[in-house]
């Protein structure tokens, strides 16, 4: 990995709680989509290489955009609150890429990518090459939420669905009592009996899950018990983002 500079253009709300921070695309950095960058911020008092400085974040922008996108849920810690504070115009740096939670080049296997809240970020970089390099590979997302309302990048995944048809999206919303916002969709959890409603028919799936530890694990177990073989599901966990 390499350390690059960078400077931060904008930030952007994307779901209740959850921002989105647009940098400059150093040059020369190149990524596949699904891999992450460790974002590293000038804390006073704070060296470059210790943890406390740096985080680990998914690119959520695809290779082809002249930037780097990452998102996050703000939590209440020292790093979240000196992100939060950054100016447009900051400088950081960035260290990577790294990760080898990327989709497969078998165009005649389908890709089924699960995600939990803030797990889709890998996602949507993946999502957003295929559609801008006309990727001829079947590609289903299963997404869960609480409510539409915590649903980062909800409304350009539903327009990806329309303009791109080997893209299905499969949202569900396990919490809809406290939505103050419609939703025609699914609501149930993503059990082995959706995973086998949604698969069906698609081409030797191979799965990609992505989200908290419990999530990863759990979901997982549900492949398992869907019938999916154990070699054809890859996994990525976030810790604490």
């Amino acid at each position: 990995m390499s350390v690059y500079h960078t400077t931060l253009q904008r930030r952007q709300p994307v779901a209740e709680g959850t921002q989105a921070f647009h940098f400059d695309k150093p040059a020369g950095f190149d990524f596949r989509p699904g891999q992450a960058i460790d974002l590293i911020l000038p804390l006073p008092g704070v060296a470059a290489d210790s943890q406390d400085a740096r985080h680990a974040f998914s690119i959520v922008s695809a290779p082809h955009e002249n930037e780097l996108v990452v998102a996050t849920r703000m939590r209440d810690s020292a790093y979240k609150r000196a992100l939060g504070a950054l100016p447009d115009g900051a400088a950081v740096q960035l260290d990577g890429p790294f990760g080898a939670l990327t989709l497969h080049r078998n165009p005649a296997r389908a890709g089924v990518l699960i995600a939990g809240g803030i797990g889709i970020t890998p996602f949507m970089s993946m999502l957003r090459h295929a559609a801008h390099q006309q990727m001829p590979q079947d590609l289903l997302l299963l997404y869960s939420n609480r409510r539409p309302e915590d649903t980062a990048f909800l409304a350009e995944l539903q327009q990806l669905a329309q303009a791109n048809p080997r893209f299905r999206l499969a949202a569900t919303m396990t919490e809809m009592g406290r939505s103050s916002q419609p939703w025609r969709g699914e609501t149930r959890v993503i059990d082995s009996a959706l995973i086998r409603q949604q698969t069906a028919g698609l081409p030797a799936p191979i799965f990609y899950v992505s989200g908290p530890p419990g999530l990863v694990q759990a979901m997982q177990q549900t492949l398992v018990a869907a019938g999916v073989d154990e070699d054809d599901v890859r996994s990525e966990e976030f810790y604490g983002y």
